[in-house]
């Protein structure tokens, strides 16, 4: 039999209007959705399906709205179930709440306060982050290493075979693309982000969420969860906690979680979210895997009604 991933996107896949027709055709939807504004004591739905835009593109708004949309069809999921499951940096959130690792109202806290922390890491320590196209890992960090001696630049995000984010400061990140080009990278381009996503920039964010995570209660998970930091699944609580803290620091491990996921038996991977971003990364990890995407609220019944397809 072939085994079911969920998976969860993370910052990035946000758009305006995201949500909006769950909240509007499901009493079930609505409910969470108005938990969530009562939690937070601010209209987060609203955003999510009004904007503004550039509201919505904060740190701060954009980690707990895409966690709320990709809960709430989690949530609508409850009849279906899969073998294991990963989230892409902030995605991981939402996977441990469908893998009942978090509940909703702490995993929404947190989301919240992570987005807080980054931003304002962002504002403490400023930096940027660039793609690198076309280079192998090795390459990349090879680059990296050179670059440091002109300021902080790390790898942050494998996501597929020769696509990979570098993270650090201004001047450690230009270095680094300058440095790929001479080593035959296709493209190297900066991204407009609001600070240097795990870096080392991120180190008094990654305390603050520390704190937070000491205080709060974290289950064993029921099914195994593919963690950023390792690739590796997890499902004791300590690691959990352990592998959320060092999350906004190291780098995000995706080509590996789908291959060590792919490895343990996945072969239909559902994105579970907003957006399309995860399924065209799998697609490109694991060939032969099937992908869908669970955005909708029609979407919601096409899902396997098992952990295996």
């Amino acid at each position: 039999m072939t085994a079911v991933a969920f998976v969860f996107p993370g910052q990035g896949s946000q758009y305006v209007g995201m949500g909006k027709d769950l909240y509007e055709r499901n009493e079930e939807a609505r409910s969470v959705f108005q938990r969530a504004d009562r939690l937070l004591g601010f209209p987060l739905s609203q955003l999510c399906f009004e904007g503004p835009e550039e509201e919505l593109r904060q740190t701060k708004n954009t980690q707990p709205a895409i966690f709320l949309h990709s809960v709430v069809l989690s949530h609508l999921l409850s009849d279906h179930s899969a073998a294991m499951a990963a989230g892409h940096s902030l995605g991981e959130y939402s996977a441990l709440v469908h893998a009942g690792a978090l509940s909703f109202e702490d995993g929404l806290r947190l989301v919240r306060l992570r987005g807080e922390l980054m931003q304002q890491a962002g504002v403490e320590r400023p930096g940027t982050m660039a793609a690198v196209i076309g280079l192998q890992p090795a390459d990349v960090e090879e680059v990296c290493r050179e670059a440091a001696a002109f300021g902080i630049v790390q790898p942050a995000n494998f996501n597929s075979p020769g696509q990979i984010v570098i993270s650090g400061s201004v001047e450690g990140v230009r270095k680094a693309m300058e440095l790929a080009k001479g080593r035959g990278a296709k493209l190297t381009k900066e991204l407009p982000v609001s600070g240097a996503f795990h870096s080392p920039l991120m180190a008094s964010a990654g305390e603050g969420l520390r704190a937070a995570l000491l205080k709060t209660t974290i289950n064993e998970a029921s099914i195994p969860v593919y963690t950023n930091v390792t690739a590796r699944p997890v499902r004791r609580a300590e690691e959990i906690k352990e592998m959320l803290y060092l999350q906004l620091t190291k780098p995000v491990r995706w080509e590996e979680s789908v291959v060590n996921m792919a490895a343990d038996g996945a072969g239909v991977f559902v994105e579970i979210g907003p957006g399309k971003v995860l399924q065209g990364l799998i697609k490109r990890i694991a060939g032969s895997a099937q992908t869908r995407g669970i955005e909708k609220h029609d979407d919601v019944t096409e899902v396997p009604a098992r952990g295996n397809a």
